[in-house]
C-alpha cells in the first residue's frame, strides 16, 4: 500500500488495523459500515478478482452465470471475476499472508467468522447493500463482531443454510392416506413426526429387509446436535458467546440422546460413520431409502441422481418426474416424552443447527473496491433469486425467500421461533464437532451392541455421556486458549 494512504489511515484511527494491501504479507486497514476506510468509491480499475465459491455452485453452473454476468456488465471498467480454483475449505489465514489467498470469499458464519478474529477479513459498509433491509438481523448478526464497544459487519448473507427431511412421494404407501394421515391434512404423518417415521421405518424394512426409511449418519454433528437443542441443549452460554459455559448436556437434552439411538436402530451399522452421509443421493434415487435430512443448496444433487432411474425418457421430463416426487419439507415435530415409542401425542418442535452463508473480503486484496462491487453484485435479487433457481438454497433477502416461497418462508419461521439454532460465529465452535462426532459414533454403535453389552440402558447413561462430551470440549477450548 502506497505510504500516502497508510498515513491518512492510520491518521483516521480505524478501529480493526492491520498492516497494509499491495506487497505480499500485508492486509488492508478498514473500518466498518458506513464510510469504512478502504472503500472509499474509487473503483480499480484492469484488476482481477479472484472469487472462492462453494463446489456446489461451481458443479451445477451457477458459479459460471455469476461471474460471466458481472465481467459483462464491468467488462468496459477492465474489470474481471475469476474461479479461485482454491478448495473451498481452503483457509485463508494461512493462504492469504503468502499471496494465494482469494479476494472474495463464499462460506458460513463460522469459518468466516473465525478470519474477523485475526483481521484476515474486512469489516464492510453493508448498509450500501440494496440487500441491507431485506435480510434478518439474525443473520446480520452472525456476521457482527465487537472491537472497543463498536460492533463490526463482516460479511453479506446470501443463505441460510438449515436441516431439511428429504422424502420420495411416490415411495409413500398406495394407503397412506388411509393408514399414515390420523389428521386428515393430506400430509403424511411420517414427515410430520418423528415417532412416525419411526414406526414407518420399521414397518418398511420389516417388508423389504433392503428397504429403509429414514436414513442418515449419526455420527454428523450438524445434523445430530438439533436432537439435543430440543429439548434444552445449547452449544455456550450467553447467546453462545461464554465459551467457559458448554449446555449440550443441558435440561433434559439427554431425551433427545435417547431418539438419536433410537433412530440409529431403524436404519442398519452404516449410519455409524459417513457411509449413509456419501450415498444418500444415490439411495433416496435408487429408493433404497425413503428420506433422510440434508441442506437446501443440494436439492439439485438428489434431482439429478432421482433423474438416473427414470429410464426411457428425455431428460426434460426425467427432471419434471423427478421434481414431482422429491419433496424437501422441514424436520418433523418430537415427543414431548422423548421416546419414540411412547404412545402419548404432545409433541413438540425439533430444533436443529444452522448456519448463514455470506460473502466476505479479505484483508488482502489489492482491490478491495472492485471486490465490493462484486459482492454487491452478487448479493442482488437478480443473482440471488437466480442461486434460488438453480441451487434450491433458502434465500437469506427476504423478498427472494417471498417469490420463490416453500421452504423458504417456513425457514425465516423457525429462523424467528428461535428453531434453528445459528452455529457461533466464534472460533472455539471448532472445537465441538470432534467429541461430539465420537459420542454420537458410539450411540449409533450402542443400537447394534448385544443387550448385555449397551452402554446407553437409561436415560442417566445418555446424561453422563453428553456431560463427558461436554468435559471434552472443555479441555480442548481451555488448550486452544
Amino acid at each position: 500500500m502506497k505510504r500516502k494512504l497508510v498515513a491518512m489511515l492510520l491518521l483516521s484511527s480505524m478501529l480493526l488495523t492491520t498492516v497494509g494491501c499491495a506487497k505480499k504479507g500485508e492486509s488492508v486497514n478498514a473500518d466498518k459500515g458506513k464510510g469504512a476506510a478502504v472503500f472509499d468509491g474509487k473503483i480499480e480499475k484492469n484488476v482481477t478478482i479472484h472469487v472462492l465459491e462453494n463446489d456446489t455452485a461451481i458443479e451445477k453452473g451457477y458459479f459460471k452465470e455469476l461471474i460471466e454476468a458481472f465481467n459483462e456488465k464491468y467488462k468496459s471498467k477492465g474489470i474481471k471475476a475469476v474461479d479461485a480454483n482454491m478448495d473451498q475449505h481452503s483457509d485463508l489465514a494461512k493462504d492469504g499472508p503468502y499471496g494465494y489467498g482469494p479476494d472474495v470469499i463464499y462460506q458460513a458464519n463460522d469459518v468466516i467468522m473465525k478470519y474477523a478474529k485475526g483481521k484476515h477479513i474486512l469489516p464492510l459498509p453493508v448498509e450500501q447493500f440494496d440487500c441491507y433491509k431485506q435480510v434478518p438481523k439474525v443473520a446480520w448478526k452472525a456476521y457482527e463482531t465487537k472491537v472497543d464497544g463498536k460492533t463490526y459487519t463482516c460479511g453479506v448473507p446470501v443463505n441460510v443454510q438449515a436441516p431439511m427431511l428429504y422424502y420420495r412421494k411416490d415411495l409413500l404407501p398406495a394407503d397412506w392416506k388411509e393408514k399414515w394421515d390420523e389428521n386428515k391434512d393430506n400430509i403424511p404423518d411420517m414427515v410430520q413426526s418423528w415417532k412416525k417415521m419411526y414406526q414407518f421405518s420399521v414397518e418398511r424394512h420389516k417388508e423389504d429387509s433392503t428397504k429403509y426409511g429414514y436414513m442418515k449418519s449419526i455420527n454428523d454433528m450438524y445434523f445430530t446436535s438439533g436432537f439435543l437443542f430440543s429439548y434444552g441443549g445449547y452449544i455456550f452460554g450467553k447467546n453462545n458467546t461464554d465459551t467457559s459455559d458448554v449446555g449440550l448436556s443441558a435440561k433434559n437434552s439427554a431425551k433427545g440422546a435417547r431418539v438419536v439411538n433410537q433412530l440409529a436402530s431403524v436404519m442398519n451399522e452404516d449410519c455409524i460413520d459417513d457411509t449413509i452421509t456419501t450415498n444418500a443421493y444415490s439411495k433416496l434415487g435408487d429408493g433404497s431409502y425413503f428420506s433422510t435430512i440434508s441442506t437446501p443448496d443440494v436439492y439439485s444433487t438428489f434431482v439429478e441422481e432421482l433423474e438416473k432411474n427414470y429410464t426411457g425418457m428425455s431428460k426434460s421430463e426425467a427432471e419434471k418426474k423427478a421434481k414431482e416426487n422429491l419433496v424437501m419439507t422441514t424436520l418433523p415435530t418430537l415427543p414431548a416424552s422423548g421416546d419414540l415409542t411412547d404412545n402419548s401425542t404432545k409433541e413438540i418442535a425439533c430444533k436443529s443447527m444452522g448456519g448463514v452463508n455470506a460473502y466476505a473480503i479479505s484483508s488482502y486484496t489489492k482491490a478491495p473496491n472492485a471486490s465490493l462491487l462484486f459482492v454487491k453484485f452478487a448479493t442482488e435479487y437478480k443473482m440471488i433469486q437466480k442461486r434460488a433457481e438453480m441451487l434450491g438454497i433458502a434465500p437469506a433477502r427476504k423478498d427472494v425467500a417471498e417469490k420463490v416461497g416453500g421452504v423458504s418462508k417456513q425457514i425465516y419461521k423457525n429462523l424467528d421461533n428461535n428453531d434453528i439454532v445459528l452455529m457461533p460465529s466464534i472460533s472455539a465452535v471448532s472445537q465441538i464437532w470432534t467429541p461430539g462426532q465420537t459420542f454420537f459414533t458410539d450411540i449409533a454403535k450402542d443400537a447394534y451392541r448385544k443387550d448385555s453389552e449397551k452402554k446407553y440402558k437409561e436415560i442417566g447413561d445418555y446424561q453422563k455421556g453428553l456431560k463427558e462430551m461436554c468435559k471434552q470440549i472443555e479441555d480442548a477450548i481451555t488448550t486452544l486458549k
